[in-house]
Parts: C-alpha cells; sequence; structure tokens
C-alpha cells in the first residue's frame, strides 16, 4: 500500500499544472547568424556593436573572465582602442615591495574583472541569484545562440491566470517561465557609436555575436582548418587510389 501511494503522489505531481508549466518552455527563434555554417565568419561590425552593449548594459551585473583585453585585438579594434577599453578598469595587483596588494589601471594582458568581489557579494547584490559569467555562457545553453537571443527578447506580460512571484519577470523561453534577471535591453537601450539602428531585436543580436566570439575567439581558425584538413584527405584519398591502380 506504501509503494501505490508512492507511485499516486508521484503521478499527481507529474501532472500537476506545475509541473508542466515549468517544462513547457517555448522552441528558440530561429536567427540566420553570420558565423553559423562550414564557412562563416563573424562580423566583426556587429561583434563591436555588441562589446558596446556588453560595457554599458551587461557588465555591471556578469563577467567575463575569459577574456582579456588584447583579445579585443581579434575584432577589429587597434591597440590604442583596446588599452583605452583596458584602462577603464580597475583591477587588484600585487604585492608590490611592501608586500601590500594595490589597485591599477588594466592593462592588454589583463582579463576583464568581475563586477564583484566573489559569489557572495554577487547573491547578495541579486536576491541571492548570481548572475553567471558570460565567457561560455553561449556553449553552455541548450540552443545557444538562438535560445540566448530568444530569451533576452521574449519578456512579456504573463498570461492570464499566472502569478509571477515578487522580483520575477515572465519570459515563455526560460525554464518555469520566470526570471530573476529583469528585462535587460529595449528600444534605444544603447546609442551605437557607428549609427546602427538600435532596435532592440537588433541590441540582442549584436550581443549574442559577441558573446558568440567570445565562448569561441578562434571559431575561424578552426573552421580554416578544417578546411584544409578536408582538402588534404581528399587529395590524399585521389593518390593512394591512383596508387593502388598502379600497383594492383
Amino acid at each position: 500500500m506504501r509503494k501505490l501511494s508512492l507511485i499516486a503522489a508521484f503521478a499527481a505531481l507529474l501532472l500537476s499544472p506545475d509541473a508542466f508549466a515549468a517544462s513547457d518552455v517555448a522552441d528558440p527563434k530561429e536567427i540566420n547568424w553570420n558565423h553559423s555554417g562550414a564557412f562563416g565568419t563573424f562580423d566583426r561590425s556587429a561583434v563591436q556593436r555588441g562589446l558596446q552593449v556588453y560595457r554599458e548594459v551587461c557588465s555591471g551585473c556578469h563577467g567575463l573572465k575569459y577574456i582579456a583585453f588584447r583579445n579585443l585585438l581579434e575584432i577589429g579594434l587597434n591597440e590604442d582602442q583596446a588599452k583605452a577599453i583596458a584602462a577603464e578598469y580597475t583591477v587588484m595587483d600585487g604585492p608590490n615591495n611592501e608586500g601590500d596588494m594595490f589597485e591599477r589601471a588594466g592593462k592588454l594582458s589583463d582579463y576583464m574583472p568581475s563586477p564583484f568581489d566573489n559569489e557572495k557579494a554577487a547573491r547578495a547584490s541579486n536576491n541571492g541569484a548570481p548572475p553567471p559569467d558570460l565567457s561560455l555562457i553561449v556553449k553552455a545553453r541548450a540552443g545557444a545562440e538562438n535560445y540566448i537571443y530568444s530569451l533576452l527578447t521574449g519578456y512579456s506580460d504573463a498570461p492570464s491566470g499566472v502569478t509571477v512571484a515578487d522580483g520575477m519577470s515572465y519570459n515563455p523561453y526560460f525554464p518555469g517561465h520566470q526570471i530573476a534577471m529583469g528585462p535587460p535591453i529595449d528600444d534605444e537601450v544603447v546609442d551605437y557609436i557607428d549609427g546602427t539602428k538600435n532596435s532592440r531585436e537588433q541590441i540582442a543580436k549584436d550581443v549574442v555575436t559577441f558573446l558568440a566570439w567570445a565562448a569561441e575567439p578562434t571559431l575561424e581558425v578552426r573552421k580554416k582548418m578544417g578546411v584544409k584538413v578536408v582538402l588534404y584527405l581528399i587529395l590524399l584519398t585521389i593518390v593512394l587510389y591512383l596508387v593502388k591502380r598502379k600497383v594492383w
């Protein structure tokens, strides 16, 4: 009888509306990304705009700990521009000759510092939910770029009959549909340096492109190497076939 009761309770949990709501996540939007496919490459202008969005909108809560300022040279910035961005950050260094730690302006060899000193500070500033580091976020989420883009543009009012908890926002692309992060972007939240139209969709696409680059800065090198390997294998196959014909 006890086993039957446990089975019944488990079935009731699975069939409850709350259980379905937690798993009923909307399918991500399908977006055409320039860097997708075997021959895709990063749109440097989009990556640079995405960097601007990250710095002005995201960096107050989310870190990018695996990206060094020198990596910004790979997205088309010159050395002076990268140095200027690095100098805007303060990093902890040391110890000095007296054995003390000290703060200094960032330089190209530094990695982008976290906005919080530690995880507890991050939790305390965000209602107990520390914002994730964005270095590998595109690789860490099922749906990759499409999911991140859908999440950023998917905030909406909750449907009738759905109650959103205090401090939470409704988003059909997030598991459970309630997310602690409020809508981070909207139309005109960033004024692009290059004059690109700053709609919510454009801003979301640019920052996701930047995060895709941050997750794999060597993507283009890997694809070029893959093409060379395939061509080499094709040539080798032809040579081996001709040798076989000659010998046998």
